[in-house]
């Protein structure tokens, strides 16, 4: 049961500020409070990042919790997931050189400066705050969603543009976002940003594809000077058509590789072990694995485990694009398969899937059958 009311803007607040009010059980973040709140009375509640009148504060009750704001450059109790405007504000994609200015690129230096492990304990304060204002505002965005149509969609984040795999990503994302599906991925570059890419178009016909993927051919690398501008530039002509929404789970932690803007929202973490282990417990829908590296194995076994342990209540499909690739390259769906057989692994739903369809199919067949 949630004891404290969540109240994260002004307008939210003012209906509450009635002459002689007791306000009980309340969670205020980053409030703004006037005189007129010195009228009421605050018992057990908290208050994140909040500015109040000093006689307002001298007469909270003793159960009142008061976190105040850090001296750092970010806000460790953000109320709502970033957008890509939040993040990149600052940012002009006909001036890339503005990047360097943009609010993540000011976070990710001073993130730098005062080291991934970070000894200031105001700021490892001020970055756990940060994260866990973001899980619960992860968690407020999931709980509009069947955690049944929660898909994740995994992969290296070197995957050009100009791959096969990439366009296949792109159509699988448009079409399960299409029939309902909320997609989550790390939130990076390669086969991340394909996913965004495809909710993004979701609602127009699959012929926009490969118009979308024309307007990014010369900039395929995350690495190529383009790669960020060019994506804003395909939004500004492409804008959203549909209600279809994204989630991107990036960090600081890998902060060379910028974000998708495709993301419609994103909850970036400095704690990259918060952040692999929440974007595969919120993929209660299955898991897209499109080909990738050691961070893909990595999170291919993890996966397998929480499946076999039935770690959320039941198991997800893990779905592998790329035969070729998961049975020869990188063996490990003959693997699984094997274990599974075994009874080294239980609960495992694998599947191979070459054409997004398949891909798709086994998904919405596991999302369908409740």
């Amino acid at each position: 049961m949630n004891k404290y009311i969540e109240i994260e803007t002004y307008d939210a607040l003012l209906p509450l500020l009635v002459p002689g009010a007791v306000l009980k059980h309340y969670a205020f973040q980053n409030i703004e409070f006037g005189r007129n709140a010195v009228q009421c009375r605050f018992e057990d509640c908290i208050f994140f990042g909040c500015s109040m009148p000093d006689v307002m504060r001298a007469e909270l009750s003793p159960d009142c919790c008061v976190l105040p704001k850090l001296p750092v450059p970010f806000n460790p109790f953000p109320a709502q997931l970033y957008t890509p405007s939040a993040l990149y504000a600052g940012y002009d994609f006909r001036n890339p050189m503005t990047f360097e200015q943009c609010y993540d690129t000011r976070i990710y230096r001073h993130y730098m400066m005062h080291g991934k492990q970070a000894a200031d304990i105001a700021e490892t304060l001020a970055r756990s705050l940060h994260d866990h204002s973001v899980s619960d505002a992860l968690h407020d965005c999931l709980s509009r969603y069947d955690e049944r149509r929660v898909v994740a969609v995994m992969g290296g984040h070197a995957l050009l543009r100009t791959d096969e795999n990439y366009r296949k990503v792109v159509l699988i994302a448009k079409h399960l976002a299409e029939q309902g599906c909320l997609v989550a991925t790390g939130g990076g570059p390669g086969a991340m940003e394909a996913a965004h890419l495809g909710v993004w178009l979701a609602g127009r016909h699959d012929s926009v594809v490969d118009d979308a993927l024309m307007m990014l051919a010369h900039a395929p690398s995350y690495k190529d000077d383009c790669w960020l501008s060019s994506a804003f530039a395909l939004m500004e002509k492409m804008p959203r058509v549909s209600e279809c929404c994204s989630i991107g789970i990036p960090t600081w932690f890998y902060g060379h590789e910028p974000a998708t803007p495709f993301a419609t929202h994103i909850a970036k973490y400095f704690d990259n072990s918060i952040r692999e282990d929440g974007l595969l417990a919120i993929a209660k829908g299955g898991v897209i694995y499109s080909p990738g590296s050691a961070g893909t194995l990595q999170e291919v076994f993890q996966d397998a485990a929480q499946n076999h342990y039935r770690t959320f209540g039941y198991e997800s499909p893990m779905v592998f694009l790329d035969s070729e690739y998961w049975c020869e390259k990188f063996p490990i769906y003959p693997l699984l398969q094997g274990l599974q057989q075994s009874g080294g692994y239980k609960n495992l739903l694998l599947s191979l899937a070459d054409a997004p369809a398949d891909a798709e199919q086994a998904i919405m067949r596991f999302v369908e059958r409740q």
